[in-house]
């Protein structure tokens, strides 16, 4: 028998009732996680716990209090991942974006940094623990109408990769998914390679991969999960 990738990790996942979040809580439990739901809508939350048989907490990931008091209710965090919205806008070119609908998604950054910073602090100390992280894929390339998505994924790229050098020496893993338009085959089918958007079942797979030993040798690198979306 096949034992599960996660086996008895304790993953949390903020946004857990979003749909990546939802994907990837399902894929986890299947592999074996004791899965940590947490976000801002109760019912969503609830349902899923139900589904997986997960706990789930109502929180605002961006408060650093509220994260740091359910990290010291659970037993351990060996993988955190944060799938919240960060309230990008697109469709305006940058020179006629007000600069509050540029600047959401660098703002929405805070509950990434806030839950990473969290998750650091306790994986080093247990001497273990994976961080992950997803975007769009947009830092190192430019396209029409994204906003501040580029400057907000170039952001949380270079802040993850400085984590993993900092403190892979004490254990801490931190990789990334790049990924856009999961399951929209009508907008992606033009920019892949595989002429097809990622699936979501495809980005939840990879995020198990590297929450797992099997990626133990892996850190501050980001998996392309974009059907072939070349930069």
């Amino acid at each position: 028998m096949t034992t599960p990738l996660l086996k008895d990790k304790h993953a949390v996942i903020y946004g857990g009732a979003g749909r990546i979040g939802r994907g990837v809580a399902r894929t986890f439990a299947a592999e074996g996680a004791h899965v940590h739901l947490a976000g801002r809508t109760e019912r969503p939350l609830a349902e899923l716990a139900a589904e997986i048989g997960a706990d789930f907490a109502v929180l605002d990931a961006a408060d650093a209090r509220a994260v740091d008091e359910h990290l010291d209710g659970l037993e351990r965090v060996d993988v955190s991942f944060n799938l919240c919205s960060r309230g990008d806008v697109h469709g305006t070119p940058l020179a006629e974006m007000p600069v509050d609908r540029l600047m959401a998604p660098l703002l929405g950054l805070r509950s990434t940094f806030v839950t990473a910073g969290a998750a650091a602090r306790r994986m080093i100390e247990q001497r273990s623990g994976v961080i992950l992280w997803l975007n769009s894929a947009s830092g190192p390339g430019a396209g029409p109408g994204m906003g501040g998505t580029g400057p907000a994924d170039a952001a949380m790229d270079n802040y993850m990769k400085q984590l993993a050098r900092d403190n892979g020496s004490r254990g801490l893993r931190v990789c990334g998914i790049w990924t856009a338009g999961v399951d929209m085959d009508n907008v992606m089918a033009g920019y892949s390679a595989m002429g097809r958007a990622p699936r979501l079942d495809e980005v939840a797979d990879a995020a198990a991969f590297l929450a797992s030993e099997k990626a133990g040798g892996t850190s501050g690198s980001v998996l392309n999960v974009t059907a072939g979306v070349v930069f």
